[in-house]
């Protein structure tokens, strides 16, 4: 990522003798989907616990090859282990939902140049990546009713027997990226495909991360839904304390990809049309 900002700015730098494009605002409508320790394993399981995507966005184009956008997005990610592929994942039996808000600042570079005034480029491939700070609450289905599930600290969080382990933040960070590509329909109207990536900084997106904690001392600290949830197994044999309940070596994943349409406010002074234009700019070739 170091290495695209890098980019970014030196095309800048070297693109400095262009005006800037001016801004440009849009909407995002796609797909949200999730990678965790209840992914399925598996692309039919994956594309059932597909959700939809939206948002808004406004991007200010340095000049064709840069741009930086600042987003909002929403969505909904969900998985259950009862999709899954293997056996002892869906003895495990745990399952979440959580509605997703990001706010993010990224950084665009295209890749042949996007030009859509006088449609001089009115197409090209990009790359993004930046930095985003996100919202969520992993909720779990008991006793006919959804249940936030970091007050509940199904895995001890916040037990004085468990010091090390404390109430996830639900307020986060995560790293896009991604690849895309733009079309200009016309000077002022864009439309654009987008499948990007989000590395996030948290294990609980799903609120499951580390081992079974006993469910007695769960019962009396916490309560009744606390225990349960904790440890919603099927297996004939009975759970362990102490034994695997996820994977805290990496953090969750979750991705946003779809479509988006955006409307140019700023035109340089040109007008509609295929013609393209013949003048000189500081960055064609």
């Amino acid at each position: 990522m170091r290495l695209l900002f890098s980019l970014l700015f030196a095309t800048s730098l070297f693109c400095s003798n262009v005006n800037g494009q001016g801004f440009e605002a849009g909407v995002f409508a796609g797909i949200a989907n999730y990678k965790g320790e209840l992914s399925p394993g598996s692309f039919g399981g994956n594309l059932k616990q597909m959700h939809a995507a939206y948002g808004g966005f406004a991007r200010y184009n340095v000049n064709s090859f840069v741009a930086v956008r600042f987003n909002v997005f929403g969505g909904k990610l969900s998985a259950e282990d009862a999709k899954a592929i293997t056996e002892d994942q869906k003895e495990r039996n745990l399952s979440f939902r959580s509605n997703v808000l990001e706010f993010g600042l990224t950084g665009e570079f295209n890749i042949l140049g996007y030009q859509p005034y006088n449609l001089e480029r009115p197409f090209s491939p990009y790359v993004f990546a930046g930095i985003n700070m996100f919202k969520f609450k992993p909720q779990a289905y008991y006793d006919n009713a959804w249940v936030d599930l970091r007050p509940l600290g199904t895995e001890g969080q916040g037990l004085e027997q468990f010091p090390g382990r404390k109430l996830y933040k639900q307020l986060d960070f995560s790293i896009p990226f991604g690849v895309g590509v733009k079309y200009a329909l016309t000077d002022q109207w864009n439309v654009g495909l987008e499948f990007g990536a989000r590395a996030t900084f948290t294990d609980y997106l799903d609120d499951v991360s580390t081992t079974y904690v006993d469910y007695d001392a769960l019962l009396a600290a916490n309560g009744m839904q606390s225990a349960e949830l904790s440890n919603r197994s099927t297996a004939d044999v009975a759970v362990v304390a102490g034994s695997q309940r996820g994977d805290d070596s990496n953090n969750d994943w979750y991705f946003m990809s779809g479509i988006f349409i955006s409307y140019n406010f700023s035109d340089n002074g040109l007008v509609g049309g295929r013609n393209r234009s013949k003048r000189k700019r500081g960055c064609d070739f």
